[in-house]
């Protein structure tokens, strides 16, 4: 697929790395031609140096034959303009704008073909704050991901020494606990997946993946991690856009309070938040500060300001006092390798929560929800099985036969069957169900380099057989 970036900022780099490493063909579009140098020598890529929303500068990127624009320049007026001249100039297919205003939603007829030609929306932010709401949602949680409208639940949690997971195997596992239905498909062992078999035990420190219905999510966490406390109150260090809108999603839900060090900021904050919502003017690195707001009484510490560094010294320095949780928004990719799992519980990368939206809409075949886990490193796609037992290599094959044609290591997590939300199962996928029309089937890829082997398995063939 041929596919122009526009904008080579922190977004901007992870999209181009993760769609150049999927063999498309992409071409980046920025002012900065030392910062294009650079994503040249790093990726099998090519740099246009130039003002993005000017049609020469797109016609030099080959704006004529793309397949896609994904404009994520930093300004949501570059971004707009951008996908309007694409659409317009160049009848480029699909449009897709990394949008900070909570005022454009996809959909929106503002942002339609007659308006400025978006197809697809994504905004970093506000995917950072669906993504800790779920952590602040399942406390037990390193990662919440949602397939098949929801109705399924992908969760990585960390084997505590005391939890009845931790020295047996899986096949053992769900012979104790009948009534904890879920489907392991990782197990990862200082930072190495390890193999996943009825036969693999777990040992303290674990990272596990496991797919469950989402109403019997609760009970399988409970009996996982021995059931964390719900989270009351949280502090959280930066008033910025991500911030403010996690504060306002929390009003009535927790008891926040929210460190701004800019004090013209503090006083915006102090008259848009809840009245639940206490704002303190001050350094969230600040030790004194944070021992006089009782950080160590919290349930959850978030440090989500723009500066990496402070956002770790910050978690650090709550965790050292006391905090139960912490939480470090990272944009460096290596300091977000390097923390997580360590003094810092999770590290959340602002990039990589939005590489999962823009996937999907690369995907070939019927693929419908895609989630970047581990960084990057593995992911978790969601696709539909289409035709009939002639034309498909899914329908009418069981999970056995469906596991045996993909490549090594990738696994079917779950199957999810039914199109209207109250009626849908969530079916763990045993060695004899057979997948039939219309399943979901949510599958876990250990590495990105059998992404498309998976794909070709949900392309429906007149000639398959």
């Amino acid at each position: 697929m041929r596919i122009v970036v526009l904008g080579a900022g922190r977004v901007g780099e992870s999209v181009a790395e993760s769609l150049v490493s999927e063999r498309n063909d992409i071409t980046v579009i920025d002012p900065d031609p030392q910062r294009l140098r650079w994503l040249e020598e790093r990726f099998d890529l090519r740099g246009v140096a130039g003002d993005g929303i000017h049609p020469q500068v797109m016609e030099r990127a080959g704006m004529r034959d793309a397949d896609m624009l994904v404009a994520c320049a930093t300004r949501d007026e570059t971004n707009l303009v951008a996908c309007k001249i694409a659409h317009d100039v160049f009848s480029v297919p699909t449009t897709v704008a990394r949008l900070r205003s909570s005022e454009f939603a996809e959909g929106d007829a503002l942002l339609g073909p007659a308006g400025f030609a978006v197809q697809h929306v994504i905004c970093p932010e506000e995917s950072i704050v669906r993504y800790i709401q779920k952590l602040i949602d399942y406390p037990e949680a390193l990662q919440v991901l949602e397939f098949g409208k929801g109705s399924a639940h992908l969760v990585a949690v960390r084997a505590q020494p005391n939890s009845p997971l931790v020295d047996c195997s899986i096949a053992q596992f769900r012979a104790r606990f009948p009534d904890a239905p879920m489907r392991v498909v990782a197990i990862y062992r200082q930072d190495a997946e390890v193999a996943c078999t009825a036969q693999s035990r777990i040992m303290p420190g674990d990272e596990i993946f496991l797919l469950a219905d989402r109403d019997k999510l609760r009970n399988v966490l409970k009996v996982v991690r021995g059931g964390d406390k719900p989270v009351r109150r949280v502090m959280m260090a930066g008033g910025g856009n991500v911030g403010s809108r996690l504060a306002r999603r929390l009003a009535g839900q927790c008891e926040v309070k929210l460190i701004e060090r800019s004090a013209a900021r503090c006083e915006l904050l102090a008259t848009q938040l809840s009245s639940d919502t206490l704002v303190l003017h001050g350094d969230g690195t600040d030790e004194e500060l944070q021992a006089d707001e009782n950080v160590a009484d919290m349930d959850l510490f978030l440090a989500l300001t723009s500066d990496d560094e402070d956002n770790i010294l910050s978690a650090m320095l709550a965790k050292r006092m006391g905090a139960r949780r912490v939480v470090s928004l990272i944009n460096r990719r290596a300091y977000a390798d390097l923390i997580q799992g360590g003094t810092i519980d999770i590290a959340v990368s602002p990039a990589q929560t939005v590489i999962g939206e823009l996937l999907a809409h690369v995907r070939r075949g019927d693929v419908v929800a895609v989630h970047s886990l581990r960084r990057g490193a593995a992911e978790a796609l969601e696709g539909i099985a289409r035709g009939d037992a002639k034309t498909s290599r899914l329908v009418g094959r069981t999970i056995d036969q469906v596991e045996a044609a993909l490549p090594r290591g990738v696994r079917v997590g779950a199957i999810v069957r039914g199109e209207e939300p109250h009626r849908q199962q969530v079916l763990m996928p045993a060695h004899d169900l057979v997948v039939e029309t219309d399943d979901h089937l949510i599958i876990f890829i250990p590495s990105k380099r059998q992404v498309r082997d998976v794909e070709r398995m949900f392309q429906v063939s007149a000639t398959f057989l």
